[in-house]
């Protein structure tokens, strides 16, 4: 048994796995709809991608979705 305390753990980083995927979901599906000719959609794309990149998450209401898009 040993005197010491449990150490406490933390992300180091709001690109964790998850994050990163999702970033990197939002960038190719501009590029895919940017090829494909729907450039509104990609601009909306872009926007979550860079809500993530700034450190944001995934919005959970209406109004924050909103905000991000720019709506």
């Amino acid at each position: 048994m040993s005197n010491q305390r449990a150490r406490k753990s933390y992300s180091a980083s709001a690109m964790n796995g998850d994050g990163m995927r999702n970033v990197l979901f939002f960038k190719d599906a501009k590029i895919a709809l940017e090829e494909a000719g729907y450039d509104d959609a990609a601009f909306y794309f872009e926007q979550v991608e860079d809500h993530l990149r700034t450190g944001g998450s995934l919005p959970t209401n209406q109004r924050e979705i909103e905000r991000i898009l720019g709506l």
